[in-house]
């Protein structure tokens, strides 16, 4: 390993430098493929809730309360999961979490399809949910730690991009299942249990990554896991000797009420909620504002193909848009100009009602929000908690951050319904416009710029190098 790369703040050799500097390889891809597995599933047994509580009024004959509460127990739910998850990374290890996410979410959908009323249905969507967290805090942390400085963005991007896939399957999967009239009392059953498949498929990959070479060195001090760990990423070899002769002393252990990191924290966690505000109000409530739109003559299956179209027209295009940007134009850019513009889309249906009388060009509208909100903070804010905080506190702050993005989503599927009946569709597009207001101004205000950064360099990491201690940079 050479001794004159970057990533120690410019102060000398980096510890991972063969990690920084690596070529995208198919180890890294693996760890992507292992990953977004896991968010396709997330995704998908997330918004497929809407269409499976659409079915189940009549049969089980939900009240409003309890149509709600299904929508939205899961979004709980993965509040908890993301910072039970988060925090026990940072105590036992990356790897000693992973896998356990996604066996929850295959145990959750199994017994989900296999329920026989309401009470069991909403204890196995929180199973659900804590997966879901989980899976947030998990993946997004090993794909950063695993990742080369050029690419960062584009491989926890692309994790994250799965999600994309999910919410296009989700609409797609139901209208088969619809429209080839399978009945109502068993294609909800398979609408919720199909979801344990795809969760199911990578269960034993994520059991069989290593261990990530920062926590290994940085957390553990095991010099000689991290060198087979950067070896079994990059085919580079690292002795533990040169390792050892790099990192001195004990590793500073920072904490989160730092006020240079809880200001970070203040951003990630809260530009998230926004964005889920409006990103699950729209997407879990898509049937009950399809519905308002179209008014209660059109069928289910109707208003699903019309959500499927959306999301495969506008968000699953956005997503890649955002892939491919994240390393050239940077995070914060995508970031405020995505909220700036979905502010713009959401208010222009406020300031003028009418449009939600012209269906065609209100899903215009209404689509173009959604392409700025992936190529914007929904990828952003998934990619940003996984960088800008030291190794020793990254999990706890990436499962607080993905819990507050859930307590937006929460709030936004659990209220949204009721928004939109008692004050309509455009106001309820104007509190959208504020929201993503908002998450304008906290992002200007609160987040650095990571791109082409080393890891240790985008989270202000303070270790004991031979060469000194770095100063910390915003």
């Amino acid at each position: 390993m050479s001794s004159n790369g970057s990533g120690s703040g410019g102060n000398g050799p980096s510890l991972y430098q063969a990690l920084d500097d690596a070529s995208l390889n198919r180890k890294h891809w693996t760890t992507v493929i292992t990953a977004g597995m896991g968010f396709f599933t997330d995704a998908y047994d997330l918004f497929i809730i809407g269409t499976v509580t659409a079915i189940l009024v009549p049969i089980w004959h939900l009240s409003t309360g309890q149509l709600s509460l299904l929508n939205s127990i899961s979004l709980l739910a993965s509040v908890f999961g993301a910072i039970i998850f988060g925090k026990l990374m940072d105590v036992f290890g990356r790897k000693a979490m992973y896998g356990l996410e996604v066996g929850l979410l295959v145990l959750g959908a199994i017994a989900s399809a296999f329920s026989v009323n309401f009470t069991e249905l909403l204890i196995f969507r929180i199973v659900v949910g804590i997966g879901v967290g989980g899976d947030y805090a998990t993946s997004a942390v090993i794909t950063s730690e695993y990742a080369n400085k050029r690419n960062r963005g584009k491989l926890i991007g692309t994790v994250f991009a799965m999600q994309g896939f999910g919410l296009l399957a989700g609409p797609l999967f139901a209208s088969i299942l619809l429209a080839t009239g399978v009945s109502n009392d068993i294609s909800w059953r398979i609408m919720l249990g199909f979801g344990a498949i795809p969760a199911a498929s990578v269960v034993y990959l994520r059991r069989k990554i290593k261990e990530t070479p920062r926590f290994t060195l940085e957390v553990k001090g095991d010099v000689e896991s991290t060198a087979q760990a950067i070896k079994w990423t990059t085919g580079e070899n690292v002795s533990a000797g040169e390792l050892a002769a790099m990192s001195v002393g004990s590793k500073i252990q920072e904490k989160l009420s730092n006020p240079f990191f809880l200001k970070r924290l203040i951003g990630t966690a809260g530009a998230w909620l926004l964005m889920d505000v409006a990103f699950y109000g729209n997407g879990v409530s898509s049937q009950v504002i399809l519905k308002a739109l179209f008014g209660a003559k059109a069928s289910l299956l109707h208003n699903t193909v019309v959500a499927a179209l959306i999301f495969l027209i506008f968000a699953v295009p956005g997503y890649w848009v955002a892939v491919h940007f994240l390393d050239k134009i940077g995070r914060k850019r995508i970031q405020w100009q995505g909220f700036a513009i979905m502010a713009l889309g959401y208010g222009i249906i406020m300031v003028v009602p009418g449009i939600v009388k012209i269906p065609v060009l209100f899903l215009v509208i209404y689509g173009i929000t959604y392409f700025f909100i992936e190529f914007g903070p929904n990828e952003t804010t998934f990619v940003y908690p996984s960088e800008i905080f030291p190794t020793s506190i990254r999990g706890t702050a990436d499962g607080i951050s993905a819990a507050g993005g859930k307590v937006g989503a929460f709030v936004a599927a659990l209220l949204m319904p009721t928004v939109v009946k008692d004050l309509g569709l455009a106001d309820a597009m104007g509190i959208l416009a504020v929201v993503s207001l908002l998450g304008v101004g906290l992002t200007l205000w609160a987040l650095p710029e990571p791109m082409g950064k080393s890891l240790e360099d985008a989270s202000s990491e303070q270790s004991s190098l031979s060469t000194g201690r770095k100063q910390r940079v915003s």
